[in-house]
């Protein structure tokens, strides 16, 4: 492990470097800037790596990893590599196969961690539409543990998933290895107090995305809504101790026990988010208080 970096032990014993890269974007961004990007994190100090099947990058990320390898900047298991099972595939016989096939795109042997991206399933209908599908989520967790198994995957857990749908794999019968973690949004503007609260009680690895607000599309998102990042309480604590918003909001999560995902694609951002790691502990401290108390 790279002793200038934060980690998280996940229950099965193995470690999370507690601030990682996140690679989707929006679909009119060329794939290609994806590898630039990775390249660029990678150079910078990055070694957790987060991907998925959805995001149709896998082959990019892949090239930028082995890019660094090849270059000597890093060995492959220096890197942290997360993909996830997307809900087309969740029929137990499908599982493994796709994510062979995601490990086919990123030219590895093993991911360090594939997620179950959803808690729900679709499939393709003899029309070509994609629908609903009816999957029971414990036969897609007994299909995720032989994958570890196999050695396919070293560590197995959730994404988007609420605390009933975690209680029912907790609570399965036979159960053989537990969800080291649940990736969700998480930022100031929606904490998951409650969520966080359970899965730590259930030693279960919070993990967050949309940590700098969430991704403003317009299908989805009314622009007028306020942007976190220009929060006028986030833009006073920069102020005061000369950092960023988006390092401030980062630093809170990592203050919480939370495992967090910085997305971006601009170099100097890439660059800056990093800095996270690097700063004074007693400041970040006050930092968690103020914005713990934003949030209640």
């Amino acid at each position: 492990m790279n002793s200038r970096l934060q980690y998280v032990e996940l229950n099965d014993g193995r470690f999370i470097p507690g601030l990682g890269f996140g690679t989707y974007k929006p679909p009119e961004v060329p794939n290609s800037k994806t590898t630039e990007a990775t390249k660029i994190a990678i150079e910078a100090g990055y070694r957790h790596i987060d991907c998925a099947y959805a995001y149709q990058v896998e082959e990019e990320v892949g090239l930028a990893v082995r890019s660094k390898i090849a270059d000597g900047t890093v060995k492959r298991e220096d890197i942290f590599c997360t993909s996830k099972l997307w809900c087309t595939f969740h029929r137990p016989e499908l599982v493994q196969s796709s994510l062979e096939r995601s490990l086919k795109k990123f030219h590895f042997d093993y991911v360090d961690l594939y997620l179950i991206h959803y808690p729900f399933s679709m499939k393709v209908n003899e029309n070509g539409k994609t629908i609903y599908d009816h999957v029971d989520l414990c036969a897609v967790w007994e299909a995720m543990e032989k994958c570890k198994d196999a050695g396919l995957a070293k560590s197995i857990g959730v994404s988007n998933f609420n605390r009933r749908q975690l209680e029912m794999i907790l609570n399965k019968p036979g159960l053989k290895y537990k969800p080291v973690c649940n990736q969700v949004e998480c930022h100031v503007y929606h904490n998951q107090r409650k969520l966080l609260d359970f899965c730590k009680s259930k030693n279960i690895v919070l993990v967050a995305y949309g940590a700098l607000g969430t991704q403003r599309d317009k299908q989805w998102v009314d622009q007028s809504s306020p942007v976190l990042l220009d929060d006028p309480v986030l833009g006073a604590l920069a102020k005061k101790h000369k950092r960023s918003p988006a390092l401030i909001a980062l630093r809170y999560q990592l203050q919480r026990g939370v495992v967090v995902l910085a997305q971006s694609l601009k170099e100097n951002e890439i660059k800056e988010n990093i800095q996270v790691e690097r700063r004074a502990v007693g400041m970040w401290a006050f930092v968690y208080i103020l914005l713990d108390l934003f949030t209640q």
